[in-house]
């Protein structure tokens, strides 16, 4: 049965005539706060949306009070250590199914996004903030840190002293201190958030779906590899472009003064 059919019990999904699949966390009464049934959903979902070839741009979103408030503490409080490594296993399977996707995922932030909800967002490659929002990593204040990628993805995002300085207080800030750090992409109304991400995927969806794909790989390798491995990442990438109908599809539209339709192929 494909994603599509499904009834999942903690995500809403949809995909609109265009490409763009909408992924909805859907716990309103625990404020979308992750646990073992949400991974796994968020994960098939991601994974679907990953391999249809009728996807060209992933949003993710929550509802007006909180995009996700982090770990559901109610069902983990009292994991063993082993649990706890199987939980965070779920964890990085979701976020790598957000960061490695082949289509470009798009966060949009209403409410609260803390802890691995923050987590998620930094996995995301464009984040739309509501200029109301509420951001942290607070588990310093429960004996713990974050351990979903926060302590990796943060420093790359922003910088090593504003990494440590809301990782050891466990502070909050909002959405213009998060622009300010380079943390997200832009702050707009909590009204306007999902207009805006949907916006912004109408623009990624006229673009090619392999050269979006091999642009994201080689930024994604950006980030922990050394410039020269990096580059000869790139050259290959897009190298590879040129064996697809929509390189020469674009040169020529171009040429030709006219607007390109790219097929993805």
């Amino acid at each position: 049965m494909s994603y599509r059919d499904k009834q999942f019990k903690t995500c809403i999904v949809s995909v609109d005539e265009i490409g763009i699949a909408t992924i909805q966390i859907n716990r309103p009464k625990a404020f979308n706060s992750v646990n073992v049934k949400l991974l796994d959903e968020t994960f098939e979902i991601l994974e679907g949306c990953h391999y249809d070839p009728e996807v060209k741009v992933i949003i993710i979103c929550g509802n007006e009070n909180a995009f996700a408030a982090g770990a559901d503490l109610k069902t983990i409080k009292d994991y063993n250590a082993f649990e706890a490594r199987d939980f965070l296993d779920k964890a990085h399977k979701t976020i790598y199914a957000v960061e490695d996707n082949h289509k470009p995922t798009i966060a949009a932030v209403n409410g609260l996004a803390l802890g691995g909800g923050l987590e998620l967002v930094m996995a995301c490659d464009i984040r739309i903030v509501a200029d109301n929002a509420t951001l942290g990593l607070p588990e310093i204040n429960l004996g713990i840190f974050p351990g979903a990628g926060g302590t990796q993805r943060f420093p790359r995002n922003a910088s090593i002293c504003k990494a440590k300085q809301y990782i050891f207080t466990g502070d909050f800030f909002d959405a213009a201190t998060a622009e300010k750090m380079g943390l997200i992409n832009m702050v707009v109304s909590a009204a306007e958030v999902l207009d805006t991400a949907k916006k912004f995927a109408k623009k990624l969806t006229r673009k090619s779906p392999l050269a979006l794909r091999e642009a994201k790989n080689a930024i994604n390798l950006s980030m922990d590899t050394d410039i020269k491995s990096g580059c000869r990442a790139e050259q290959l990438g897009w190298s590879m472009l040129f064996s697809s109908e929509d390189q020469k599809e674009g040169f020529y539209a171009f040429l030709k003064n006219r607007k390109a339709e790219f097929k993805g192929k």
